[in-house]
């Protein structure tokens, strides 16, 4: 399922509900509907920013462990491999992120499911 945050202050946001969620868990707000007022932005602009370079600092050290791992195997070198992709929180926070920020700044809510 999709939700679509929207707000005055920003383009509509589409995300699919199951990535939508930890974004609202972290800021205790429920999936299927609800709203950030402009006064929670800050709050919630924090939390989201915090979380953020949390699992920036986390992704860094796997990212780096997958490359000791992939290079020096048992095998011996492995200089052929495929990078792993993955979308991280930080990469999945930002639109929202974003979306707050503009909602602050014009004093604005965020709101879904309605």
């Amino acid at each position: 399922m999709l939700i679509t945050f929207k707000s005055k202050a920003a383009s509509d946001i589409v995300m699919y509900e199951e990535h939508a969620k930890r974004l609202l868990d972290l800021l205790h707000k429920d999936v299927k509907r609800g709203i950030i007022t402009a006064a929670e932005s800050a709050e919630a602009i924090e939390k989201l920013q915090t979380e953020i370079s949390a699992d920036r600092a986390y992704h860094a050290s796997q990212e780096i462990k997958r490359d000791i791992e992939a290079h020096h195997g048992d095998a011996g070198d492995d200089n052929d491999h495929e990078a792993v992709e993955t979308v991280t929180f930080a990469t999945r926070a930002f639109p929202l992120l974003e979306m707050l920020r503009a909602a602050r700044a014009s004093s604005k809510d965020v709101v879904w499911g309605v």
